[in-house]
């Protein structure tokens, strides 16, 4: 897949380069000025959820430090800036009171961004619902759509005007699996129970979000970005064929399908989606969780490779690691595979309906060292420049490729696995906060002033 000599040119003039980041994982400040609880507030409370006990209180503090972290986006040559806003420091309840002081900050931000000459990119919800919003049923209650649809439309009255891009949804199938079915992140509920309403509730959110922003910013670039990861047969056997499809079905095809308007995927002999359609009648819902989006965003982190298991619930089937499989992983043991992302965007890119796609993120974790002031992240560097040729390839291709933004520019709180695990191009010292510039991050940097890599 490697492609040599390739610039940052060689995408295009009008190709957006950027990076991300979330709220409930950089901003910390988790009860200044007025903010409410979130999920994940309340979720690292409980023992062992978290690696090494860890709470998202301080996170990254991007709260206190915005100005100098979109400073240092602007440094390393980007042009666009994702982040998310945090629904329970602008209404801290979920519905009801807003919080001036959560809205003034947010603009704050996009000010920031825009003076910087950065495209301020707004996530709406990247997993951090308010707590009081959780403890009346939280995703599993149909009151999940009316209460978004009044936290777009108070996002669209406030900064509509100022931004032009959108995310509506971050990875719904990640934060209805992990939270909803599987228990491993906020709120930490499991069963079909809790997952089914969950998962229909986040596709007509998703549809909903994107009527609401065009309703009220015309001008409006409407996106949503899912999770992606091809699902691989371990061997050519029946059962492992069916396991991966089995895989694909829920990884890879869940949330698209219905914004595209086909409704949820329908597979024989998967009762989990047999189930899903009894459980929410979406099949009444077809035309509500449709939504004509400008561009859909893309999040591959890795791929997987399944064989059958009938102990396992719902899908059937396991994982076989990349490390017992000799494969190349990051530090989390996540599959290293560019030729699997290039497989994806081809396969995103040919769904009617689909008119552009952004890699709304896209990086990996090692294990990072900072000596002398250095942190020497060579694997991070190879890991861009093969993903990046995987981009470039099935752009030249024909795949209709509309920007990167980079995952994360800080290293922050990483969900389940605290502070441990690093993504970031930025080496941030939690006890200090003081921020120190990865080789990856003047890699970019050199990369987008021109550099061939």
């Amino acid at each position: 897949m490697h492609k040599k000599n390739f610039t940052a040119s060689d995408f295009g003039p009008d190709f957006k380069w950027g990076v991300g980041m979330a709220a409930p994982q950089n901003e910390g400040a988790a009860f200044e000025d007025g903010k409410g609880l979130s999920v994940w507030d309340v979720f690292a409370r409980k023992r062992n959820v978290i690696k090494g006990g860890a709470r998202p209180t301080h996170a990254a503090d991007f709260y206190h430090r915005y100005k100098d972290d979109i400073l240092l986006a602007k440094a390393l040559g980007f042009k666009v800036f994702r982040f998310s806003i945090a629904w329970s420091r602008v209404i801290p309840e979920g519905v009801g009171k807003v919080n001036k002081l959560g809205i003034a900050f947010y603009h704050n931000v996009i000010d920031e961004c825009i003076a910087n000459g950065l495209e301020p990119v707004v996530t709406i919800y990247h997993w951090d619902l308010p707590h009081a919003l959780e403890l009346q049923g939280g995703w599993t209650s149909r009151d999940i759509i009316k209460w978004f649809s009044k936290y777009v439309t108070l996002l669209t009255e406030h900064y509509g005007k100022k931004v032009k891009q959108w995310i509506v949804m971050n990875e719904p199938f990640a934060f209805t699996a992990l939270g909803y079915m599987i228990g491993m992140h906020a709120p930490g509920k499991m069963g079909t129970t809790n997952a089914f309403p969950a998962i229909f509730n986040a596709a007509y959110c998703t549809a909903e979000g994107g009527r609401i922003i065009r309703e009220h910013c015309t001008d409006a670039v409407i996106g949503t970005s899912f999770s992606i990861s091809e699902a691989k047969p371990f061997t050519n056997s029946d059962k492992d064929i069916a396991a991966a499809n089995r895989a694909d079905a829920l990884l890879n095809r869940l949330f698209i399908e219905p914004s595209l308007g086909l409704g949820f995927p329908q597979m024989d002999q998967f009762d989990f989606l047999d189930k899903l359609h009894i459980a929410t009648t979406a099949w009444r819902f077809i035309d509500k969780l449709k939504f004509d989006f400008d561009y859909i965003g893309l999040q591959n982190y890795f791929s997987v490779t399944v064989k059958h298991n009938p102990i396992i619930p719902f899908v059937a089937a396991s994982e076989v690691s990349a490390k017992s499989r000799k494969k190349p992983h990051t530090a989390i043991g996540w599959e290293i595979d560019p030729v699997s992302f290039y497989n994806m965007l081809h396969r995103f890119g040919s769904y009617d309906g689909v008119k552009q796609i952004i890699v709304t993120e896209g990086g990996a974790c090692f294990k990072d060292h900072l000596h002398a002031g250095v942190v020497n992240d060579t694997e991070r560097i190879d890991y861009f420049r093969s993903y990046l040729s995987a981009v470039l390839k099935a752009k030249q291709e024909g795949v209709p490729i509309g920007g990167y933004y980079a995952w994360t520019l800080t290293d922050n709180f990483e969900w389940a696995y605290g502070y441990s695990t690093r993504f970031g191009l930025v080496h941030t010292d939690f006890d200090t906060q003081l921020r120190t510039v990865k080789n990856s991050g003047y890699w970019f940097r050199d990369f987008l002033n021109g550099k061939a890599v």
